[in-house]
């Protein structure tokens, strides 16, 4: 059994770069820095920062770009995928990525505007005291949606 999956919370490093591939798909490409502390043994606090590199595709890339801005804590679940390619002087590169799956953003960074613009609605869920099954009852919309903005209800999380 294989398994490709990385989750990583951490701040936004610079706003979501959103660009729009030839055939139509978007794409965001997003940086993200996660800390780590620990006390070395004589005791004194150490700090290490991994900055990584985010890309999300279609709707989510939207929702990113639309949302994320630099400061703001998220946490991005998605697979490790590597790419390859020749670079203008001819040496081979690489670069390691998280494309994203899922995202949840936290509060915005201060002088942000405090909290995120807008609280996603969670599922709710009844339990069937007969069957012992959970049904998960979406939230209803009253809102017309707009071609030109992402609203709520189109969130995929």
């Amino acid at each position: 059994m294989n398994f490709n999956k990385a989750i990583i919370i951490g701040r936004v490093t610079k706003d979501p770069e959103i660009r729009t591939t030839p055939n139509g798909q978007t794409v965001a490409s997003i940086g993200v820095a996660s800390n780590r502390t620990w006390n070395s043994k004589s005791g004194e606090k150490q700090e290490k920062v991994e900055y990584h590199s985010i890309v999300a595709w279609g709707k989510l890339a939207e929702i990113c770009g639309q949302y994320l801005v630099k400061g703001q804590i998220v946490l991005f679940e998605g697979r490790l995928e590597t790419r390859t390619w020749d670079g203008q002087d001819g040496i081979k590169r690489s670069k390691t990525e998280i494309i994203a799956e899922n995202m949840q953003m936290g509060p915005k960074a201060r002088g942000q505007g405090g909290e995120s613009s807008y609280q996603a609605k969670e599922p709710s869920f009844e339990q069937n005291s007969s069957s012992q099954e959970q049904r998960v009852s979406e939230p209803s919309s009253n809102q017309p949606a707009s071609e030109e903005e992402i609203k709520i209800e189109d969130i995929p999380f």
